[in-house]
């Protein structure tokens, strides 16, 4: 094959390449809405395990599973993960179903299969072009992300007694908070106020006095 032959198949090859890529990734044009493929999956999921570190996926998750790191650990998701991940971790939420790529499903087997290395390294470094932040540094010594690492095994058998204590600690809209003011407010005027008791009169014993004696 001459030079100028094999010059051009392989710069028909690479555009060929180029428009499926671009048409892979501008499915649905740019909108945040639309659903990524099983390609893009498949990709991103293996890119992902590529890019952490083999000494990261070996780690042992120093924290021990008492009641008591569950709790703080169900608390913090509720305060900074529940946003996108929800309570359950389902990531069905105003803002999950809003991403692209979606948050996954933290109960299903993609999670729960990982190393908790693995979800360490995610939880402290976060996932280039998603909506995963890393909390490198916000997390103290790392141990609030050991701790979630614990709460994210714990997801499947998420009691609704839990759940609905991570509700109770979700962080509220300015809106939700003034909802909840004007109700404490209605609630302390509707209450009755007892009139208030005039004090109880003392009661004072009669002096006895003596009849002078008369002459």
């Amino acid at each position: 094959m001459k030079r100028g032959v094999l010059l051009f198949v392989v710069i028909a090859v690479l555009l060929a390449l180029g428009v499926a890529l671009a048409a892979l990734v501008l499915h649905d044009g740019m909108s945040a809405a639309a659903t990524p493929t099983k390609l893009e999956e498949f990709l991103a999921r293996n890119a992902r395990r590529l890019a952490t570190p083999s000494k990261a996926r070996a780690m042992v998750n120093p924290m021990p599973p008492t009641e008591a790191n569950l709790r703080d650990a169900r608390l913090h998701f509720a305060d900074h993960c529940a946003t996108c991940h929800g309570n359950d971790g389902s990531g069905q939420t105003l803002y999950g179903r809003g991403m692209y790529p979606k948050p996954p499903d933290l109960r299903e087997a993609a999670t729960q299969n990982l190393s908790d290395g693995e979800l360490f390294w995610i939880i402290e470094h976060g996932v280039r072009f998603t909506g995963m932040p890393s909390f490198a540094g916000h997390h103290g010594n790392g141990d609030d992300s050991w701790k979630l690492v614990l709460f994210i095994r714990h997801l499947p058998q998420l009691a609704p007694t839990e759940r609905e204590e991570m509700e109770r600690n979700n962080p509220k809209a300015p809106d939700d908070r003034k909802e909840e003011q004007q109700e404490d407010n209605f609630l302390d005027q509707a209450a009755p106020r007892q009139a208030p008791q005039a004090p109880a009169a003392s009661k004072t014993q009669p002096s006895k006095t003596k009849d002078a004696p008369q002459k």
